[in-house]
């Protein structure tokens, strides 16, 4: 009896042995990682349990007819009408005015459609004759391009600023400026107050070129938008550049100082909203933003500081082409009218005219320069870090037809926007996963391939819309452990109708541990379900039922990569 009494106290004090020894070993194991560092041990562990629970085939190569010309931005625009009139014109001679959505939209951004309208009931006459104008709503960039491609030519122009007058000029369309200003406006940096506290302290002001010399020196997190889009954007990639070498903003000095700039900076936006949600989330210290838009948002006015940069955003007005002279007398007139004391303060009143004592920073800069200007950054902005991108393709029976039609024209033209520097990969998903093009340098042949699978693609089955996300990002995982400076990124295509396999609460721990963003675009779409994928890490989404989506894959491949 004393003996089992002696051989149960020894199994207590074994299993008391091990139960330490194995809880040490546990502690300890993790002693010294971050909590980041374990989250991504787990994620790589549940990356590839999840992994094998999916049916993955690898498809042979097939080779496809590729298209070497370079892209051009005329064959991919929609028809004009995508961008409906504002105002219309009320008389049967009339000028057509591409504006700038900033003040041709609604609400507060509506300045411009009231003062239109109020032109076209004033009764005002040329040779004896009743006149008046319609508005079109158009953002700068993308008025920029109907223009210069000859796509669809208004008889004058009113962009956010002069740059883009000088790019139309560059590009052989004839204008003449009736006006330098219709109503003042104002390009600048948003920064946190506390962020801007802390760099006053250090630098003693606040202009881009400490906040170069910030980013440069990795003490700001800030985000800017599209240059070849963005008014703003384009705004302050040329100031940017200014900062480095004044006398010449192409050369070596210029360009290395941009290069170092870029290499800390985390965000390019799509879009301005995009770029706001970033801010929201709390992933930028600062952002690029109109001042007319900053005084109208109430969630920024208290905790950020406004920082004006660049040339002033004065709605500059051309007359654009031969214009017969009543045409032009037309849009002279306007011109004046829009001066008028009232209307002024009525744009005041919605935010313009703010800021009337900064003047511009910025001599005049050649239409040529700023499209080098472009192709710089497009060449320069992810620094020394190459893309790996994998694109997901939906080809779910959901698909057939329309969608998958789009979804092929899309990334057939797209694919002319993508850097010869970056790699990719090219899956795509039904109720099963195939893999059609592992992750490669982007040179001719795999252009070759990608075109290939791009055409092969047929719809059928289910719609495991996270299970494909999977085997991208078990792709890119792998990609990273063999070039570890690559910067990952995955697009998928879809209808947004998941009904089989993983679901995205299976998987969202992933995406926010491995943080790589995911480009949404949606064809017939779900939007909000591609929409909730997209916001994980930022990313942008698009919705592919309207006629321009081959124009905004377009942007948004020449954006990210």
């Amino acid at each position: 009896m004393k003996k089992g009494r002696t051989l149960f106290v020894l199994g207590i004090i074994a299993v008391s042995v091990f139960a330490l020894v194995y809880f040490g070993i546990s502690l300890t194991s993790n002693l010294g990682k971050s909590t980041k560092e374990i989250s991504a041990e787990d994620a790589d562990k549940r990356l590839n349990r999840i992994y094998k629970d999916i049916n993955v085939t690898t498809a042979a190569p097939v080779k496809g007819q590729i298209d070497l010309d370079p892209a051009d931005v005329g064959d991919s625009l929609p028809d004009i009408s995508k961008f409906p009139l504002s105002v219309d014109s009320t008389t049967d001679s009339f000028v057509e005015i591409f504006s700038s959505t900033e003040k041709s939209g609604t609400g507060n951004d509506g300045w411009l459609n009231e003062v239109a309208t109020a032109f076209n009931a004033a009764g005002i006459t040329v040779d004896g004759k009743p006149v008046s104008v319609q508005i079109r709503n158009i953002a700068s960039g993308t008025a920029a391009d109907y223009i210069r491609s000859g796509k669809y030519v208004p008889d004058a122009y009113t962009p956010s600023n002069e740059l883009w007058g000088e790019m139309v000029k560059a590009g052989g369309v004839q204008t003449e400026l009736i006006t330098k200003r219709l109503t003042g406006n104002v390009a600048g940096v948003v920064m946190s107050k506390p962020k801007y506290d802390q760099l006053v302290e250090k630098y003693g002001s606040i202009n881009v070129k400490t906040i170069t010399d910030a980013i440069a020196a990795n003490e700001l997190a800030m985000g800017y938008t599209d240059p070849f889009a963005s008014s703003t954007g384009l705004n302050f990639l040329v100031t940017a550049l200014s900062t480095f070498d004044s006398t010449n903003l192409l050369g070596d000095k210029a360009v290395q100082g941009f290069e170092k700039f870029q290499a800390n900076v985390p965000f390019i936006a799509s879009t301005t909203l995009q770029m706001r949600e970033a801010a929201k989330s709390g992933m930028l210290d600062a952002f690029v933003l109109e001042y007319q838009t900053f005084v109208n948002a109430k969630d920024l006015t208290g905790g950020y500081v406004f920082t004006p940069f660049g040339v002033r955003h004065d709605s500059p007005l051309y007359a654009l082409g031969k214009l017969p002279p009543e045409k032009l007398e037309i849009i002279k007139k306007f011109g004046e009218f829009v001066q008028q004391d009232s209307y002024q303060k009525t744009a005041a009143d919605l935010g313009f005219n703010g800021l009337k004592d900064y003047i511009s920073e910025l001599e005049p800069v050649d239409g040529s320069l700023l499209s080098s200007a472009q192709k710089l950054w497009k060449e320069k902005k992810d620094g020394s870090k190459p893309i790996a991108a994998v694109f997901v393709a939906d080809v779910s029976g959901s698909m057939a037809g329309e969608p998958l039609n789009r979804l092929k024209e899309s990334l057939l033209k797209g694919q002319k926007f993508l850097g010869k520097d970056n790699s990719i990969g090219f899956v795509s998903y039904s109720s099963e996963v195939t893999i059609h093009l592992p992750i490669g340098k982007y040179d001719t042949n795999q252009q070759s391939m990608f075109v290939g699978a791009i055409n092969s693609l047929q719809a059928t089955g289910g719609t495991a819309t996270f299970d494909g996300m999977v085997v991208a990002m078990k792709m890119l995982k792998e990609e990273l452990a063999l070039n570890p400076d690559v910067k990952p990124l995955i697009f998928v295509l879809s209808d947004g109708e998941t009904n089989e396999g993983h679901s995205l609460d299976d998987i969202r721990g992933l995406i926010e541990t491995y943080k790589i963003p995911v480009y949404t675009i949606g064809y017939n779409a779900n939007i909000k379900a591609l929409e909730s994928i997209s916001s994980i890490n930022e990313a942008a989404n698009i919705n592919a039922d309207t006629e321009d989506v081959v124009y905004k894959i377009g942007n948004l491949l020449n954006v990210q990569m």
